[in-house]
């Protein structure tokens, strides 16, 4: 590459990774201060869960953008490394000359469109997480309430966390005027499988005696 080039995408570089660096200040400003600092609330558990949501969510999206930002630090930081060893504008992977319009655009980049593609084809986007592959029943998305099976499943295990409160209320479900209502099957009964299982099996000598017949003997 032409020393001109060199030095201008040098200079690119150079002041690129100087706004990077007061991204990730800023982030770690932020970070700096709890989330019931940030939000000017003595306390939170008074609150209802969605009251903070907006909040928790900022909170985690700048831990995420702070991430992003640092990885974009560390690809800066070795492009200009390139730059000095020589081997700026060659592909790391295939060895050829990586195009100046793609440089232009990503002056950071370490691989050729070709490579670029044949990387990302490797690692395709997932629409849910990677954990979801290897976790089975209960742990994963498990409602399997229109299923014959029997197991303890992930309706079961939301039902017995739900019936402690919930953020929905009446209306947000409808066909109940009561709190304890508000979750999935509420009315649903525990601990059988059929209707006739829920009718006490004993014999004869564990009936317990009728009150009234005792009342008759004795006049």
């Amino acid at each position: 590459m032409e020393k001109a080039l060199l030095t201008r995408f040098s200079e690119r570089l150079r002041k690129e990774e100087e706004e990077i660096e007061e991204q990730i200040q800023a982030y770690n400003r932020i970070r700096e201060n709890s989330l019931k600092d940030s939000v000017h609330e003595l306390s939170i558990y008074d609150n209802h869960p969605a009251d903070q949501g907006n909040e928790t969510f900022e909170r985690e999206k700048d831990l995420a953008l702070l991430d992003n930002v640092r990885e974009l630090r560390h690809q800066v930081r070795t492009a200009r490394q390139r730059i000095a060893d020589g081997t700026y504008g060659a592909c790391a992977r295939c060895g050829r000359e990586i195009d100046l319009p793609r440089l232009e655009a990503l002056p950071y980049t370490p691989l050729c469109l070709d490579c670029q593609k044949e990387e990302e084809a490797l690692d395709p986007p997932r629409w849910r997480p990677i954990e979801q592959e290897v976790l089975g029943p209960p742990f994963g998305r498990t409602f399997r309430d229109s299923k014959t099976a029997v197991g303890y499943d992930g309706e079961d295990i939301w039902q017995d966390v739900a019936k402690h409160g919930t953020s929905n209320t009446p209306s947000d479900v409808g066909g109940t005027d009561s709190y304890e209502d508000v979750f999935v099957d509420h009315d649903e009964r525990h601990g059988i499988v059929e209707e006739v299982d829920a009718i006490i099996d004993v014999g004869p000598d564990e009936i317990p005696p009728d009150p009234h017949e005792a009342e008759d003997n004795s006049v």
